[in-house]
C-alpha cells in the first residue's frame, strides 16, 4: 500500500505543477484550474494522511484502503468531469446562439445593402 501512496503523491504532485503551469502560461482559464487544483490537493492529502484515508474507507464501507483510495480518486474525477462537460454545455448554447445573432445581423447587412443599391439604381 506504501507503494500505491507514493505513486499517487508523485501523481498529485505533477498534477499541481501541470495545472500551475498551465495557468501561468494561459493556457487553462483559473476558473476552470480551480477543481483539478482542489482534486490534486485532495489526492495529495489522502495519499500523505493514511490515517483519513482509513476512516474515509470505513465510512464508506470498504474494508481495503487502496480500493477505497480508488473509489475517492474516481469520485473526484468523475465530478470534475461533470462541472467541464456542464461548462462546455453552456459554451456550446452560446457558441450557437451567437452563430444565429450573426447570421440575422449579415441578414439585416444584405438587405440594406440591396435597398441601397436599388435606390441609387433607380
Amino acid at each position: 500500500m506504501e507503494r500505491l501512496l507514493n505513486v499517487l503523491t508523485v501523481f498529485s504532485v505533477v498534477l499541481l505543477i501541470l495545472v500551475l503551469r498551465s495557468v501561468r502560461k494561459a493556457h487553462i482559464r483559473v476558473e476552470y484550474s480551480v477543481s483539478w487544483l482542489g482534486a490534486a490537493v485532495t489526492l495529495l492529502a489522502l495519499s500523505r494522511m493514511e490515517s483519513l484515508l482509513g476512516r474515509l474507507g470505513q465510512f464508506l464501507g470498504v474494508a481495503n484502503p487502496p480500493l477505497a483510495l480508488a473509489f475517492i480518486t474516481g469520485g473526484i474525477f468523475l465530478i470534475v468531469f461533470y462541472r467541464h462537460s456542464v461548462v462546455l454545455s453552456e459554451l456550446k448554447d452560446a457558441n450557437i446562439s451567437l452563430a444565429q445573432r450573426v447570421a440575422i445581423l449579415e441578414f439585416h447587412l444584405r438587405t440594406l445593402h440591396e435597398e441601397q443599391k436599388a435606390k441609387s439604381g433607380a
